[in-house]
This record gives C-alpha cells, structure tokens and sequence, in this order.
C-alpha cells in the first residue's frame, strides 16, 4: 500500500531492459497510473466476453492435439506452446503462418530464460543471448502488428491490440510503434509463463484429487454443461455461466494459493519507514513474497493440503484480513491480467473435466522448482485419451483389434 510514497517498483536491472522502459510493470508515478488505465480496458468484462470464445477453441484444439498424441506428453511444455498461441492468436489477433510462429515461440523461450540474467553484456553471456532474442522478437512483431493494421474490417471481435490503441487515444496519446511493441511483448509475457504454469499445477492436481475431478464433473452437469450420460453439451461458453460455477473457482483458487506461479514483487526503499517494529532504511531493496505469505497466512487451516472447500461460502477462509491471499499482488500493482489468467484457467478446467480422460505417464510425480517460475522439474509427463459421447477412452484402431481377439 506504500507505492509511489514509500516504495517504488524496481525489477532486476536485465528484466527492466529486456522488457523494455514503455511497459506498465516499469514505469512509475503517474506514468504508471495512466499506462494502467489505457490497459485497463482490454481485460474489462466486454473484452474478456469477446476472447471467451476464441480461447475456448484454442484449448478444445489443443486436448483434441494431446489425446490423438501416440505417447504421452510434457504438459509444462505444451502448456507454454498452448499460452504463447493464446497470446498470439486471440489476445493480439496475429495471423502468423505456423512455422513463422514456432520460431518466434522458440524465440521467445529464449528471451524468458534470460529475463533474470546477470545484467552482463558479454558475448556468450544470458543477458546478451535475452537482448538478440528481444531484437528478433520486436522485429517480428512489428512486422505483425504493420499487417494487422492493414487489414482491420470484417472482424467479429475486437482483440487486446485492438482496444490497446483505441483505449490509448481515448486518453489523448496515440502510442507510437515502439510503444505498442513494448505493449505486446509485455502482454506475452504476462500471459505465457505465470499461465502456462498455473495451468500445468491444474492438471497435476487434478491427477492428484480424483474426487476434486468427479465434484468438478457434478457442477457441470448441474448447471447443463455436461450431460448425464457423460458427453458435453453442444455450445460456446458464457461468462455469466462460468460465474455461476462455485466450487470450479474455488479450485482455480486453491491452485493459486498452493501453487502461486511467481514468488513476489521487488521494492526499493523511498523514505524510511517502519513495519512491525523494524525500521526499513530509505534506499533499500525490499520482496514482498506471496508464496510465504500463503504459507503462514494464520487465516488458512491445514496450509499445505489442497482443499478447494476452504474457499467454499461456508467456510470462506480466504476473506478475514486483506492480504492474507494474493495470488495476483495487491494494491495499486495488482496484476491487471488476473480476471483473464482465471478465466483462461476456468475453459481449460471445464474443457478438461468433460472432454479428456488423463493418466500420470511415471510411477511418482515430479518435484517442483520454483525459479524463474514454478513448475514441475522435467514437466509433467501425461497420457491423453480421446473420448466417446459416454467419456470412454477410444482406443486406437490397432489395440482395438488386439483387445477383440484376446
């Protein structure tokens, strides 16, 4: 609560220069509240009513992938490959052809990996190997982004490239092109690792809590959503339907509390202040950790088992204090994605629960690191199986003739 008077934001100097100084997460003051407010219009409820759709094709596209996939797949991997097209193809409507767009995603992984390099400009160095992939990634983008203005009719929905330059001259600036290559490449990034994580933690869970999985199946067929027999019901998604489905948010919601995918924020010190006692001196660098914050926030019970329950109405854990979940940060740098990256997390559920059959492809699961953001080491390794109307597993047409003569 103490930004722009007590604290500043402050990143690592490399993730300030390889994200680039027009971004929201860089800038300060009122710079910042008014690059907040040109953004804020691409996750309000109109916009994120127009990605619904497009976003639920791109998942039901992508298990259809894994469950027609012979052998089993690295989820983390496919998750990151499943949010950069999300990125790419809905939020910032880009008609990349395929293999244009798989370089850029093997770019862009390089860049990631080096965001939180040691601020080192040496040949060979991960600061330098960031700033050439940054090069080629602003390249392409412009190259994109040129063509899209070219050809804006005939749209049925506007995307969040669209409402980003709308939304910027309503407030009386127009954003040049370095701006709006700053902009996208920083709206890939909120979207891509901290998404491709949670949803990597979701399936894991769920592989983990079966009985999570059936109660999640129940709440669909209760609201129509999944029929009886098993099959989904034909249709598109609404938002006034997925806000109707309680104990679904409190699954995402208990994933984010037990597996939020960033560990904190990064201050420094405007003023000396005090907290709790301890005197904070002016200058310094200060974390807050939301990851420590879940783990000895007294409100939540029984902090380490995944309860999707304690977020219920009846028990509402999460609602004594103020800070005692943030899963997405607080205050005035809370992330402006949040309602995006829950809805993203809530199709992929739905589509999860009833469309796919999963199995664990190890004997145990995979041990989580945390750095640069969490996830399991090694992936998560995962069989999919296409389905039947009934949510039966369709064999291949081989192992079927070899289940018929046995």
């Amino acid at each position: 609560m103490g930004e722009h008077h007590l604290v500043s934001t402050e990143w690592p100097r490399s993730t300030r220069m390889l994200l680039g100084p027009n971004t929201v997460s860089n800038s300060i003051g009122d710079i910042h509240r008014n690059k907040r407010k040109v953004f804020s219009k691409i996750f309000s409820h109109e916009a994120l009513e127009s990605y619904l759709p497009k976003i639920q094709l791109v998942i039901q596209d992508t298990l259809r992938a894994w469950s027609s996939h012979p052998e089993a797949i690295n989820v983390y991997q496919e998750a990151q490959k499943l949010t950069f097209r999300m990125a790419i193809r809905v939020l910032l409507g880009f008609s990349i052809p395929e293999e244009d767009l798989a370089h850029l995603f093997e770019v862009y992984q390089q860049f990631v990996e080096n965001v939180f390099s040691l601020p080192v400009d040496l040949p060979f160095s991960g600061y330098r190997r960031g700033i050439q992939a940054r090069q080629i990634l602003q390249k392409g983008l412009e190259k994109a982004i040129r063509e899209k203005l070219q050809c804006t009719q005939g749209k049925d929905y506007s995307d969040a490239l669209d409402l980003l330059i709308e939304s910027s001259k309503e407030h009386g600036k127009e954003m040049t092109m370095q701006e709006l290559k700053d902009g996208t490449l920083e709206l890939i990034f909120a979207a891509y690792a901290t998404t491709a994580s949670a949803s990597t933690s979701l399936i894991m869970q769920l592989l983990k809590h079966p009985t999570v999985l059936e109660k999640l199946r129940e709440e669909l067929r209760a609201h129509g959503i999944l029929h009886s027999g098993g099959c989904p019901c034909e249709g598109t998604l609404r938002l006034d339907v997925l806000s109707g489905l309680r104990y679904l948010d409190c699954v995402i919601k208990e994933v984010m509390r037990l597996f939020t995918p960033i560990s904190g924020g990064y201050r420094t010190v405007l003023q000396t202040f005090e907290l709790d006692g301890f005197q904070i001196p002016k200058g310094w660098s200060v974390m807050y950790s939301i990851r420590d914050t879940h783990d000895t926030a007294p409100v939540f019970k029984d902090v380490n088992v995944f309860d999707p329950d304690r977020f219920s109405q009846a028990r509402s854990e999460d609602k004594d204090g103020r800070f005692h979940y943030l899963p997405f940060g607080g205050g005035v740098r809370t992330c402006l994605g949040k309602h995006l990256a829950k809805l993203f997390l809530k199709v992929l559920a739905v589509e999860l629960a009833s469309t796919s059959r999963f199995e664990l492809a190890t004997r145990t699961f995979p041990r989580i690191t945390l750095v640069p953001v969490l996830h399991p080491v090694d992936g998560l390794s995962v069989k999919f199986f296409g389905l039947d109307s009934n949510q039966n597993k369709i064999l291949p047409e081989t192992e079927a003739m070899l289940s018929a003569t046995v």
